[in-house]
């Protein structure tokens, strides 16, 4: 079996991978690189949802690249948002570097050759190929797209209709004249219900508890004021999106130092729709915003969905199912003919891919991550996670510079390998779960969280989520502090000196 190789190797042709794709064009032009994606086509998650109403929850002003103007609606669709990416691959002749239908099934580093070496299979014909990289840049996301998370309830057999993950939606399902029961209150729920209300003969939103929502017009007034002028779309772009960063940076700070105010303000927007004694009963969490991702509700859609009657919110927790529906706790039925589980995400690390440092099984688990992307024990590889309280591409974008920045000074260096590796003043850190649960817990992180890396206690060993500090620390990190560890030869600590 033959090898091919490069200098580079990009796991994934989602948002990351496409990003990283342009970062390393415009950065390193001198290196090799190719993307290998198990789906038919780019785009990830907005290429294997297909569930009705699907869109981003988060702006297109700051979930686009920094570098590729936004022009339509902050809230945008899947659809919207593919034909976005496809403008970032042909206007930067990226398809050429892309194998569509690779799934890396191994991925084995070699400190006597300084390589990485992944088998892959076409998904097509089931052939296997082998191929070789310098370094290893894993933009494969967090989590199965091939699966979702449905929580096992009794009775599931007993129910006569059917059950439907959004992640895996039928090409055959009809809601028509339907009764349906949408198990959920995330994102993804704030999309289905009001997207099949129209269609469906009624349709419930079954929670085990409130979520906030952000609920407001599908518009940018700032953006729109600017094209009125005729500014430069790039211009807009880069003003409006530091206007949402800093109202982002100042929601989440309120979040902290000032939660019960807002949560009244988040709540006060609800009641612009419903009644108060809803939003008492179904819009109302228990825990302060952001420990959970808020999900932002164009138009207030959902809420508009529910004042009209075509849906419907039950909080309650579920005894089990039946031949006709959910019996809850509470000791209520809801009938439905179809359920459809809006219940998450199941988490996977490093994209299911079997590693092998030096012979040996890696366990992620037992690594140690450096400011969420590299991991002590291995190698030349990066993995892109992004944040939760902004837009995943932020951090993207972020770490593709990082990434050029580490591949140039390791060729100033003459390095063939670089990990990170606990200093001497790191020696007792106290080591941690991935995250902080305290401050953002939710469940598909919570459930897969001994599978994560661990985190530290200090900024630099732990994603902090912070990208209004990252955006000014990650440009400037020192590649030769002791952190990082080229050839095998740790480097000698600094010494500072008194002017």
């Amino acid at each position: 079996m033959s090898t091919t190789h490069f200098d580079v190797i990009i796991a994934g042709a989602g948002i990351s991978g496409v990003g990283g794709a342009y970062h390393l064009k415009t950065q390193c032009p001198d290196k090799s690189f190719a993307i290998l994606e198990v789906q038919e086509s780019f785009g990830g998650t907005w290429l294997t949802h297909k569930y009705p109403g699907i869109r981003s929850d988060s702006d297109l002003y700051t979930f686009g690249y920094r570098f590729k103007p936004w022009v339509g609606s902050p809230i945008a669709t899947a659809e919207e948002i593919l034909k976005y990416m496809g403008e970032v691959i042909e206007e930067n002749d990226i398809a050429k570097h892309i194998r569509y239908g690779h799934k890396i099934l191994t991925a084995s580093w070699s400190k006597d050759d300084a390589l990485w070496t992944l088998t892959a299979e076409k998904v097509a014909t089931g052939e296997k190929l082998t191929f070789t990289c310098n370094f290893l840049w894993m933009c494969q996301g967090y989590y199965r797209h091939s699966q979702g998370y449905t929580p096992e309830w009794p009775g599931m057999s007993d129910f006569k209709g059917r059950i439907v993950h959004p992640q895996t939606w039928p090409d055959d399902l009809d809601l028509k004249d339907k009764r349906v029961v949408v198990i959920g209150s995330g994102a993804t729920a704030a999309t289905l219900v009001p997207a099949i209300a129209g269609d469906c003969k009624h349709v419930t939103m079954l929670q085990r508890s409130p979520t906030y929502f952000i609920p407001g017009r599908n518009a940018n007034d700032l953006a729109d004021q600017l094209r009125e002028l005729e500014v430069d779309p790039a211009w807009i772009h880069e003003i409006v999106r530091r206007r949402i960063l800093k109202d982002g940076d100042t929601l989440t700070r309120r979040s902290f130092e000032d939660s019960e105010a807002l949560t009244q303000e988040l709540l006060g927007a609800v009641k612009m729709f419903l009644p108060e004694e809803e939003v008492a009963k179904n819009f109302t969490p228990t825990y302060r915003p952001w420990q959970q991702r808020i999900a932002f509700v164009p138009d207030g859609d959902l809420f508009q969905g529910i004042a009209s009657g075509k849906a419907s919110v039950v909080t309650g927790h579920i005894d089990r199912f039946t031949a006709d529906g959910i019996l809850l706790k509470s000791g209520e039925t809801l009938e439905a003919d179809v359920i459809i589980t809006a219940t998450g995400f199941d988490l996977c690390v490093q994209g299911d891919i079997d590693f092998t440092v030096n012979g040996q099984k890696l366990d992620m688990s037992k690594t140690v991550t450096y400011r969420g992307m590299m991991f002590t024990g291995v190698p030349n590889m990066v993995w892109v996670f992004g944040y939760f309280r902004a837009s995943w591409t932020l951090r993207a974008d972020l770490v593709s510079d990082f990434v050029c920045r580490l591949l140039k000074h390791m060729d100033k260096k003459g390095a063939r390998q670089v990990e990170v590796a606990l200093r001497p003043e790191d020696k007792d850190m106290k080591i941690l779960p991935w995250i902080d649960s305290e401050n953002f817990n939710p469940g598909y992180l919570m459930r897969g969280l001994h599978l994560l890396p661990k985190r530290g206690d200090k900024p630099e060993w732990q994603h902090t989520q912070d990208y209004w500090a990252e955006k000014d620390i990650f440009p400037v990190i020192d590649l030769d502090d002791a952190a990082f560890v080229y050839d095998g030869k740790p480097q000698a600590a600094k010494v500072s000196q008194a002017a």
